[in-house]
């Protein structure tokens, strides 16, 4: 999810840890898992820190080892200590149990959306991404907003209102897993291009009822086209382009970053005379024609490394941050 979402989130979980008795009884343990909460919702993301060194560092490791199994251990741990050390005597195995609820959740819910995470390290480096959720989800976010206003005037307990918001998100989330599931396992009945091999990928966006698809054929060929009204829409193709300058590309420490995240890369490569460039585009995140979500090389006719980006950037900005005049 994004920031402010998991920020509500945190503010969220402080209100539900009001069913435990002991932190509703006492406002010095319910004000340190607010604080607990709060911080265990964000510190996944720490990892964002990552960008001061290089994006290409960011890229391949946000929301690896972060959101990995001993994280939330170690989060918790960490979280624990300062508020014990900031508060003094604190019930240690709640303040610990509500830091870790905030801090699990955090990786939980990042497993919903297109990005996903490496939860499972060390057992496992692969991306889970399982494309049911949005990164901002308009209902999980106003839906906070409004238990929270409604805590904070204290319109109703705590105690009532959030365990209602989190019985509501759990149907939520149940009811989003088995509409993905039913809409992606009939996609194929719906398009008249079908062909046997062909493999659908639906992916949510910010409204509701819209979704774009990936339609993966062999040879790494796509199909991309948006899902409205029960009714498939075509709208690019695309087919990775196989060079030596493509090959060459693999070995760059940008593109093997993206090539790490991402297992729909797809490759253009367009020849100047001073050159090649090699655009790697994934073709999940399409945005206004565009496919902003991109790793480009440009290399000389030699096949050595000129220059190169990694990141989220679309084509009008792209040719400010090479330095070759493309």
């Amino acid at each position: 999810m994004d920031s402010g979402t998991h920020l509500v989130i945190g503010f969220g979980l402080a209100g539900l840890a009001y069913i435990d008795p002991i932190v509703a009884a006492d406002p010095t343990v319910s004000t340190a898992v607010l604080i607990g909460t709060v911080i265990g919702s964000q510190i996944p993301d720490v990892d964002t820190l990552l960008r001061l060194k290089s994006n290409a560092s960011y890229i391949k490791n946000h929301r690896g080892l972060s959101h990995s199994l001993p994280a939330l251990a170690l989060w918790t741990a960490l979280i624990t200590i300062a508020l014990m050390l900031g508060f003094g005597e604190l019930p240690l195995g709640h303040v610990a149990l509500w830091v870790f609820v905030a801090v699990a959740f955090h990786v939980f819910t990042d497993l919903f959306n297109t990005y996903g995470t490496q939860a499972m390290r060390p057992l496992s480096e692969k991306w889970i991404s399982w494309n049911i959720i949005h990164i901002f989800d308009p209902i999980i976010f106003l839906s906070h907003i409004v238990a929270i206003f409604m805590w904070s005037v204290h319109l109703v307990r705590p105690e009532l209102l959030f365990p209602i918001l989190y019985g509501f998100l759990a149907v939520y989330y149940i009811w989003r897993s088995w509409y993905h599931y039913y809409l992606e396992s009939r996609l194929y009945q719906k398009d008249f291009n079908y062909e046997p091999g062909d493999r659908y990928y639906l992916i949510p966006t910010f409204h509701l009822n819209v979704w774009q698809i990936v339609k993966r054929k062999p040879n790494d060929h796509y199909v991309l086209g948006e899902y409205k009204f029960s009714r498939i829409k075509w709208v690019d193709e695309v087919t990775s382009a196989v060079h030596p300058a493509v090959e060459a590309s693999r070995e760059h420490t940008d593109v093997a970053a993206f090539l790490y995240l991402s297992s729909f890369a797809c490759a253009e490569l367009r020849s100047h005379d001073w050159g090649y460039e090699v655009y790697w585009a994934d073709v999940r995140y399409r945005h206004r024609k565009q496919y902003p979500f991109v790793a480009v090389l440009l290399l000389d006719n030699d096949l050595m490394p000129l220059d190169s980006y990694v990141g989220w950037v679309n084509d009008s900005r792209l040719s400010k941050k090479l330095r070759v005049n493309l």
